[in-house]
């Protein structure tokens, strides 16, 4: 007579995500590469409508002066400096014969290397905002 108890559905080896570091560094690597594209789109736009408009061009150029625009700034500052360290770390996994043996390992180096990059750059973004939002 067969068990009472349901029997758990096995999935086949290979097919389940850990959530090791591979799979967090491809996730951020598209993530920071569609906020790219968005950013460029919206670059495109803009630029484009000095031929529309000039009026509303120098309007829409004057928003960008606003303190969150640095926050933004910062933002797309912290995507861009990601995406290409992954993306130097990902030609050397792919091209590079001991790549996959030291994966883990660039990975906390591009990590690294984001985080002393950011730092200033963070200052250097920010201090415009800050000081605009609380004066000198």
């Amino acid at each position: 007579m067969p068990s009472a108890a349901p029997t758990a559905r096995r999935l086949p080896a290979g097919t389940l995500y850990r959530g090791r570091e591979g799979m967090w560094s491809w996730v951020a690597h598209r993530v920071t590469g569609v906020l790219i594209f968005f950013f460029l789109f919206v670059h495109v736009l803009d630029t484009a409508l000095i031929r529309v408009s000039p009026d509303a061009y120098n309007d829409v150029i004057a928003s960008y002066k606003h303190p969150i625009m640095s926050v933004m700034e910062l933002g797309l500052t912290a995507a861009i400096l990601y995406h290409a360290l992954n993306g130097i770390r990902i030609v050397l996994v792919d091209f590079w014969s001991k790549g996959t043996k030291y994966q883990a390992v660039m990975l906390r180096v591009i990590v690294v290397l984001w985080v002393a990059l950011m730092v200033p750059s963070s200052y250097y973004l920010l201090k415009h905002a800050f000081l605009e939002v609380f004066g000198s």
